[in-house]
């Protein structure tokens, strides 16, 4: 009997795991142990509380962007870029709405494919782009 394997169960690995699963909610899986897996990416069950900060502050910048946009609007300043332009043109002063939705909608998403290499350094970018905007923003609006 040495050397025969009892084991029927398949082995669970050889498939990569779904986005969506039960395990969603109540998975304990945080991060990869393998250098392969962490290098290849996919997904966790849980997520990096910076994670949730970053997308928190990603929304906040989104929110405070269109304040001070409305804010320099009034005060006879006008919008740069065209997209948003047409939005103020078409939705008037609930513009924002329309920015908001667009900008939450890809987060989780985002949020879901972290552990991909490459949406990171996205998320990073995004919000430190956004950041950019409402220093400039700030600096209109004070001088």
């Amino acid at each position: 009997m040495e050397g025969f394997d009892l084991r029927t169960v398949k082995d669970r690995r050889k498939q990569p795991t779904p986005a969506i699963t039960r395990y969603t909610l109540w998975g304990r899986r945080k991060a990869f142990q393998r250098k392969e897996e962490r290098e290849r990416g996919g997904y966790v069950d849980r997520y990096h509380p910076k994670l949730l900060i970053l997308l928190t502050l990603g929304i906040g910048l989104t929110v405070l962007d269109a304040l001070f946009t409305m804010m320099i609007l009034d005060d006879g300043g006008w919008e740069i870029n065209p997209v948003v332009r047409s939005a103020i043109h078409v939705y008037g002063d609930r513009f924002w709405i329309w920015k908001f939705i667009l900008v939450s909608i890809p987060l989780p998403l985002l949020c879901i494919h972290s552990k991909f290499r490459l949406v990171m350094p996205v998320l990073y970018g995004i919000t430190s782009i956004s950041a950019l905007v409402i220093l400039y923003q700030v600096y209109l609006y004070i001088f």
